[in-house]
């Protein structure tokens, strides 16, 4: 059996090349620099999961210790201006441990870039550099290059989907006419797999796409038709630099700044594969690779169907807090401030933790949905994440998930919800929702939690103290009321 490492587990591409691996009877091992994130996935079970961080060259070696194919899934895009430089040192990092470690192969999935003297964006610069980085390892590698994956909540599904469902008449910058070669995930996933068996003596980069070659425009026009909306209408203008772009693609999706402006650089090229050797190690399958269309309806079948594996967002949001929780033991301190509510509630444990876990997202978070509102518009006009990244399935949550500007921080199944702020805030936050049993009865448990960051944390929390009662106090009874009456 192939030992696989695969890094980035926890984020889109890598979610769901674990399962892929395993069904084709490899061994896989997982790096990850949060090891609870993983446990509440179908395959947590059957895989070995290890602390590491990229950063962090000894916790690499470690983690490649044995390892036959090492597959590198890392991307720092959305870290600052910096990405670039961030990435090319994690490569490094991983490159140096693979060589030292022995391990037979690297597989890397990288971003499909035009040919020609064009200056491309950081974004795909910084990609192409990682790929040259792990090639000149040593270890036989292979650099996968796509373009636009379609699948369920990818990033650049999302984001066609958003702004299409959302602006019947769209403005839109020039790029919308350049040309782009999108690939279903179904088959970035294959491909990425079967790589696992080239022979040594293959060591290069290849490009990947799909059978379809089209302008975002076109994409956006399909997508419309098969989604079943009216036509739209769009309207490419040359005034919209890529720093007007970020901001219309983050306060339309629920793509934060950070990232939609180095995601808007690069939607300016024309990306379309100048080659498909591949093909001659991983034949095309007897259908054909997946066309446009139906990645399209195979991502919207899974939506309509709530089986979303992982998102584009099951990644961390870079920056976001990763500082011990206020219970543990070892916390570090400072002044933590409160708001703690708690009541019986007429109903069993089950309808209330129903009620619990199916917070967010569509559902709402059961107070002053208008307060709530201005508070992720105010968290997206400042490079936030906001409110528009919902839930990955309306009913179930896992440790990892993103919920609105939340995330699922600890998860104990009808006893603790607790999620960690990932909005922008002069300090840490977390909001507990528990559930225990008293004098035999059920009882709800609201904690709202503040540590502040320097004198601008104190003023914040005061500043928004008076609302507390408001938006806390009637989420408290809104929740019991709805767990009552369910």
């Amino acid at each position: 059996m192939t030992l696989c490492l695969v890094t980035g587990a926890t984020g889109y591409i890598g979610g769901r090349l674990v399962p892929e691996l395993l069904s084709r009877g490899h061994e896989v091992r997982c790096a990850v620099r949060s090891p609870e994130r993983l446990r509440d996935h179908p395959w947590s079970g059957r895989v070995e999961i290890v602390r590491a961080d990229l950063t962090d060259p000894d916790s690499v070696r470690r983690a490649l210790d044995g390892v036959d194919v090492a597959y590198y899934l890392i991307h720092a895009l959305g870290t600052g201006r910096d990405f670039g430089a961030t990435d090319r040192r994690m490569a490094r990092t991983f490159a140096a441990a693979v060589r030292e470690a022995g391990v037979g192969r690297v597989v890397y999935l990288g971003g499909l870039a035009p040919s020609g003297p064009e200056r491309v964006s950081e974004h795909l610069r910084s990609r192409g550099e990682v790929g040259e980085i792990l090639l000149a390892s040593g270890v036989p590698t292979a650099v996968l290059r796509a373009a636009v994956v379609i699948g369920s909540g990818s990033l650049s599904f999302e984001l066609m989907r958003y702004l299409t469902e959302r602006l019947p008449l769209m403005v839109t910058p020039r790029w919308v006419r350049c040309r782009i070669q999108p690939i279903a995930v179904r088959d970035v996933l294959r491909y990425l797999a079967e790589c696992a068996a080239l022979p040594p003596e293959v060591s290069r980069s290849f490009d990947i796409g799909g059978p379809d070659v089209l302008t975002y425009e076109e994409m956006m026009a399909r997508y419309a038709v098969i989604a079943g909306l009216r036509p739209r209408r769009i309207l490419p203008v040359a005034a919209l630099t890529p720093w007007l772009s970020s901001l219309w693609i983050g306060l339309v999706t629920p793509i934060p700044g950070t990232v939609a402006r180095p995601l808007a650089e690069s939607l300016r090229h024309e990306v379309v594969c100048h080659e498909h050797d591949i093909a001659a190690y991983v034949p095309d399958p007897p259908e054909g690779l997946v066309g446009f269309d139906r990645a399209v309806r195979l991502a919207l079948e899974r939506i309509g169907r709530s089986d979303v594996a992982t998102r584009w967002s099951s990644a961390s949001v870079p920056g976001a807090p990763s500082d011990p929780l206020p219970t543990d033991p070892h916390w570090a301190g400072g002044r933590l401030y409160a708001d703690v509510r708690e009541s019986p509630v007429d109903a069993s444990r089950d309808a209330l933790w129903r009620v619990i876990e199916g917070i967010g997202g569509d559902n709402g978070w059961y107070s002053w949905p208008l307060a709530w509102a201005a508070r992720g518009l105010f968290d997206r006009l400042t490079g936030g994440v906001g409110l528009r990244r919902g839930r990955r399935d309306p009913y179930r949550l896992r440790v990892g998930d993103s919920l609105d500007f939340w995330r699922v921080e600890e998860l104990d199944r009808g006893r603790l919800l607790r999620l960690r702020a990932e909005m922008r805030l002069p300090g840490l936050a977390w909001l507990d929702l528990s559930i225990d049993e008293r004098d035999g009865g059920t009882w709800f448990r609201q904690r709202a939690l503040f540590h502040p960051r320097g004198l601008p944390g104190q003023l914040y929390w005061w500043a928004v103290w008076p609302f507390h009662g408001i938006v806390f106090g009637r989420m408290q009874r809104n929740i019991r009321r709805a767990a009552e009456h369910a």
